[in-house]
């Protein structure tokens, strides 16, 4: 395994999007553009069907250094009302173009800090989005949420607007790591939150970890586990740390020498996931694990998984509408992405304007490929036996290298002309590496300032 993680350990996409954000054809994009492919879902019947709606919630207290998320550092809470005001007026923009009452089977709070918000503006928030709209009686709904400053009267609130779900997290217990990214959280802050949730009636508790932080040991990451084990969560997140300090700033607080190096980090995950699964945990996609009886399990074994950019999820829905600074919307043929500063964002949504700033519109055979390399993502397998000529001749060259794969027993070829490709266990850990082989995008020139390593 060492020599396959020396040669594969390379910068790779995580496919939350297919193409990648930074591979978005931008010259080509323009917001009238990306509203048409709106108003062509929505006169389809999209909207009906059931929506997506994440919305992202910048703020936080202080910096953690580790993040890669878009953020506003900020202890001014004023800047609450005139925030949520901004994304309802933007919802609305939405809520004109879907015409028909859409169906919501979806909602989650991203950030930055969610619960950096009162539970009362959380509460005005929620309500300004599904006042318009029917739920769906199956809609699931989740946050994430900082265990230090999460409380009883911020779970009452949100379970009170509906939510079922929420993401703890905690990424390592470890102090000298807590330390050096500047994230705080006790066990007892977390035991705390998971079982105030538990008991008003969430149904679903996750926790995120993170390997291959800074300082971060075999011991210290083994003692969390065996916390994390006693709390049980119905999910688990196992994250690898993403170091690009060109992108994000905060993470120049250390450098690469206090990292573990790439055979040490691939051995905090093999830790973590033979944990989980010892447990009972079953190991889901790339990186997420849920106890049998979780409904993200029961999607999995029915090949149902979906991911998108909120992660893996048991929910799919044709379109994912992006609220707030910085949100993406996926409209399944067209991507598009808000202003990514408060400021800019803000003056976009005061003067009347839709804040999509960037985005991307896909061709059929990106929809195609970008199923295909969600099939390994999801499912660890993908068949494209029945595509179109085209594609499928793209995807026979594209078999060719899949061979360093097969010969290294990552991957097999199977079914009908060998057009069936399969991962195998050893290979889910290069899963982002093999599906780079079908992304017509990828310009392996630039990849050191775009993306972070595979291990």
């Amino acid at each position: 395994m060492k020599d396959l993680v020396k040669k594969y350990n390379k910068p790779v996409p995580r496919y939350t999007s297919y193409p990648t954000v930074p591979n978005w054809d931008l010259e080509s994009f323009e917001t009238s553009k990306y509203l048409d492919r709106l108003d062509e879902a929505a006169a389809s019947g999209a909207g009906r069907r059931g929506i997506a709606v994440y919305i992202h919630l910048p703020y936080c207290e202080s910096l953690c250094t580790y993040c890669g998320c878009n953020t506003r550092i900020t202890v001014n809470h004023k800047v609450e009302g005139p925030y949520i005001d901004a994304v309802t007026a933007e919802w609305r923009m939405y809520l004109e173009r879907l015409g028909e009452k859409p169906l919501i089977r979806e909602i989650h709070l991203g950030g930055g800090t969610p619960t950096f918000f009162s539970p009362e503006q959380l509460t005005r928030l929620i309500s300004n989005v599904t006042d318009d709209c029917e739920v769906s009686e199956a809609a699931s709904f989740s946050f994430e949420a900082h265990p230090a400053n999460t409380t009883r009267a911020h779970l009452l609130a949100l379970r009170k607007a509906g939510f079922d779900r929420l993401s703890l997290g905690v990424q390592d217990f470890d102090e000298k790591v807590q330390k050096a990214i500047n994230r705080w959280q006790t066990p007892e802050d977390v035991h705390r939150v998971t079982e105030e949730a538990r008991s008003l009636g969430f149904r679903s508790v996750n926790f995120d970890l993170v390997y291959g932080l800074p300082f971060q040991s075999a011991t210290g990451f083994r003692q969390t586990v065996e916390e994390v084990m006693r709390m049980r969560p119905d999910r688990i997140a196992l994250y690898s740390y993403a170091h690009v300090p060109w992108k994000h700033p905060g993470q120049r607080a250390y450098s690469e020498n206090d990292l573990p190096d790439a055979d040490a980090k691939l051995a905090l995950f093999t830790a973590g996931r033979d944990a989980f699964r010892k447990a009972g945990y079953v190991s889901i996609g790339l990186d997420h694990f849920s106890l049998p009886a979780d409904s993200l399990t029961e999607a999995y074994g029915k090949g149902k998984v979906h991911r998108n950019f909120m992660g893996y999820t048991d929910l799919k829905t044709d379109l994912l509408i992006g609220l707030g600074v910085s949100a993406i919307s996926d409209l399944g043929t067209a991507y598009g992405q808000n202003a990514k500063s408060v400021e800019g964002y803000l003056e976009k949504i005061n003067g009347g304007k839709c804040p999509v700033v960037k985005g991307h519109l896909s061709d059929a055979t990106d929809i195609i490929l970008g199923k295909h390399i969600l099939n390994l993502m999801c499912r660890h397998e993908t068949d494209w036996e029945s595509d179109p000529p085209e594609v499928r001749a793209f995807m026979d060259a594209a078999a060719e290298n899949f061979s360093c794969f097969v010969r290294d027993g990552l991957a097999v070829l199977t079914g009908k002309n060998g057009r069936t490709l399969k991962i195998t266990e050893k290979g889910r850990i290069f899963v982002r590496n093999i599906a780079e082989v079908i992304d017509k995008y990828r310009r392996p020139v630039e990849e050191k300032n775009q993306f972070a390593s595979a291990i």
